[in-house]
């Protein structure tokens, strides 16, 4: 669904550290096909939950405030769970007036729809490991047992997907097999998911786990949530040029990748220019 030349309309951005984030752009569009969005993805650095935090603090705070001032959105969704959960204080520290909407474990969702008290989430070793995972459990959560596995294969998995090309599904089944196997009594009944690259791999992880589970994408919720705070805002006419999907360095298989744009509603591949390209640091 190719977008439409936009006049008069609410102007967002989406920020993801690869293609997880297009989930949620997908579900903006079905909600408000007339939302004019820019799409930034960080390829340089992908995978966000296998760098440092400091580097990617830095890295986020940098490249986001060039994309405000630079596009000028009337908000920004942060479609990316590594970057909400460690970013998002700081970003809105150094952006008062910007609404910024960001994606966190499901743990109070599942905590409400749970009949076993048994729930699982689903993310990178970066989401897991932080204190504000523990948060969220003691707050929404406290009568539930959560086992909380990470997968650090599967973002790649759903890149992989997302362009059309082949996985194995032993591989994804590796990649969850921690999360079934420390669920020693069968009793884990709810998976959240904790990345948004998830959500090209959902139809797999249904497949290749028990019938009893219930995987929860939050994409929608995030849609919502964030096309509510737009109705705060008025109308505006965005920028006169296309919005993009903006990348800052050409991802792999490029041409698979731009023949899926269109679904998304953009057109190309974009590269992000005049950002300082930073070497990988791994955790």
């Amino acid at each position: 669904m190719t977008g439409p030349a936009h006049s008069g309309t609410h102007h967002l951005l989406a920020f993801d550290s690869g293609i997880g984030g297009l989930g949620i752009v997908r579900a903006l569009r079905t909600l408000n096909p007339a939302l004019a969005i820019e799409y930034l993805a960080d390829t340089a650095v992908f995978p966000y939950g296998e760098q440092d935090d400091a580097f990617l603090v830095e890295r986020i705070l940098t490249l986001i405030s060039e994309a405000i001032s630079r596009l000028r959105p009337q908000a920004v969704v942060i479609a990316c769970n590594t970057a909400s959960t460690l970013a998002l204080d700081a970003l809105r520290a150094a952006w008062p007036d910007m609404p910024f909407i960001g994606c966190v474990p499901p743990i109070r969702w599942a905590a409400r729809i749970t009949r076993s008290h048994v729930i699982g989430l689903l993310a990178t070793r970066a989401t897991i490991r932080r204190p504000y995972l523990t948060h969220l459990h003691g707050l929404y959560a406290p009568e539930c047992k959560l086992i909380a596995h990470a997968a650090p294969g599967l973002a790649a998995c759903a890149e992989h997907l997302f362009r059309g090309e082949d996985v194995p599904a032993r591989t994804i089944q590796q990649e969850i097999a921690g999360l079934f196997e420390r669920d020693t009594k069968g009793e884990l009944d709810v998976v959240g998911l904790g990345c948004t690259h998830y959500t090209f791999v959902l139809d797999q992880l249904r497949a290749l786990s028990p019938a009893r589970v219930t995987w929860l994408d939050p994409a929608n919720a995030v849609a919502r949530h964030a096309l509510s705070l737009l109705q705060n805002h008025p109308e505006h006419t965005p920028p006169t040029f296309q919005p993009h999907a903006w990348f800052t360095s050409m991802p792999p298989d490029a041409e698979a990748l731009r023949r899926k744009l269109p679904d998304f509603g953009f057109e190309d591949i974009a590269l992000w220019e005049n950002l300082p390209t930073s070497e990988k640091m791994t955790a």
